[in-house]
């Protein structure tokens, strides 16, 4: 029987330990490229309302609830994660995953979180769990099917993110690319995400540039962040600090890494226009993957 056939079949239900191997199996079929697969120590920590990116704005929240979808046998086809935040009164859909990316099911988990959440504003895909290394949002492209079901269900969406990848070659994951480019980065452990930050100075000592990078997780290293000074740009420096940057997650056992791009400023900001910064993520080699969007629902 087709899945879409089999909606008035299901039932939903809270999420028991013994549905995690079915819950990981789905949440592992959606995986984008460039990120680690889900293990059960990631999945804990989702259910558990704990993120190493953007914790601050899980502990905003209350416990998160999650549910699963499944058939007349048993078989778990969904599952999707919500919660509410007691400082403006939102709803928050967290994550959703179901077999095969269909929109029956899709739409049924996101009906069971608004009939549970009750007359409220309901964001959805708002900032990044524990599932995933920094996927802020929804991969519209490889998830079209929940971004039609949340669409039908009356959110409106909102394009925030570039999410791209690159892999290493092997001369720079061997830690072998070649004489380092100068001026060299200082690298020095980052205190705000596992990983290091990297700072080029001027030759009177003064920030010409910095970039962050995470420690690499199953081979998948992440560039959080890149900037030159802008009186200093055009020099060359952003591209030598980029290489470097690579060159780092190379040398602690990086073999792909990803980046994420918020160039959503509107015409004329300059302070968040991202073409120079796309420019050079491209002709470093790096490919998009997929757009992450936001999605907000008004009562």
């Amino acid at each position: 029987m087709p899945l879409t056939t089999a909606a008035t079949h299901l039932s939903a239900r809270p999420y028991t330990d013994g549905d995690q191997k079915a819950v990981l199996a789905l949440i592992n079929a959606d995986r984008l490229p460039g990120q680690p697969e889900t293990t059960p120590g990631m999945l804990t920590e989702a259910l558990a309302g704990r993120s190493p990116v953007d914790s601050g704005w899980w502990a905003e929240l209350d416990a998160p609830v999650t549910d699963v979808l499944q058939n007349s046998g048993g078989q778990v086809l969904g599952v999707v994660s919500y919660a509410t935040r007691p400082r403006d009164g939102a709803g928050l859909i967290l994550w959703l995953h179901c077999l095969e990316e269909d929109q029956a099911l899709t739409g049924a988990l996101i009906d069971r979180v608004l009939d549970r959440l009750g007359r409220r504003t309901v964001y959805a895909f708002e900032f990044a769990s524990a599932l995933s290394l920094g996927l802020e949002g929804l991969p519209v492209r490889n998830r079209p099917a929940t971004r039609r079901a949340l669409e039908a269900a009356r959110f409106s969406g909102e394009d925030l993110w570039r999410y791209i990848h690159r892999r290493l070659d092997q001369e720079e994951a061997a830690g072998t690319g070649g004489p380092r480019l100068y001026p060299v980065a200082e690298v020095a452990p980052c205190h705000e995400r596992d990983g290091w930050q990297l700072t080029l100075r001027d030759t009177d000592g003064t920030p010409a540039g910095e970039a962050t990078v995470g420690r690499p997780v199953d081979g998948v290293g992440v560039l959080w962040w890149i900037s030159t000074e802008a009186s200093r740009r055009r020099r060359g420096l952003g591209r030598g600090l980029l290489a470097q940057a690579l060159q780092v997650l190379a040398d602690h056992g990086a073999r792909e890494v990803i980046a994420y791009v918020d160039d959503d400023a509107p015409p004329g900001d300059p302070e968040r226009d991202r073409t120079a910064a796309n420019r050079l993520y491209d002709a470093a080699g790096f490919t998009e993957v997929d757009r992450l969007w936001s999605f907000t629902r008004r009562p």
